[in-house]
């Protein structure tokens, strides 16, 4: 397993526009893309019902960063193994770049 990042281009009901990076372990670009989309769809399920967004999972991903009200261009998302050019450790949260 490899440490992937995927960045997804977001836009927010404003207008306002970003990247949300996703981090975690992965067999491979494909399944690191998924996990991301999973964990998001976790983190937006939660939010609905009410409930605390779901923490770290064992294998690193996590929606601690979830924002309601921005959508994001999953058909534009971009995986890679992580390089950490920021300085960031190896957390597994999502990360919003400005």
């Amino acid at each position: 397993m490899a440490y992937y990042e995927v960045n997804v281009p977001m836009r927010s009901v404003a207008g306002d526009s970003g990247i949300h990076v996703f981090t975690g372990t992965a067999a491979d670009s494909g399944a690191a893309l998924r996990i991301a989309q999973q964990t998001y769809r976790a983190a937006q399920e939660a939010q609905h019902a009410g409930r605390a967004i779901p923490g770290k999972r064992p294998d690193g991903w996590a929606a601690r960063g979830y924002r309601p009200g921005w959508q994001l261009d999953w058909r534009a998302a971009t995986t890679a193994l992580w390089r950490d050019m920021h300085g960031w450790p190896r957390g597994g949260a999502i990360r919003t770049a400005w």
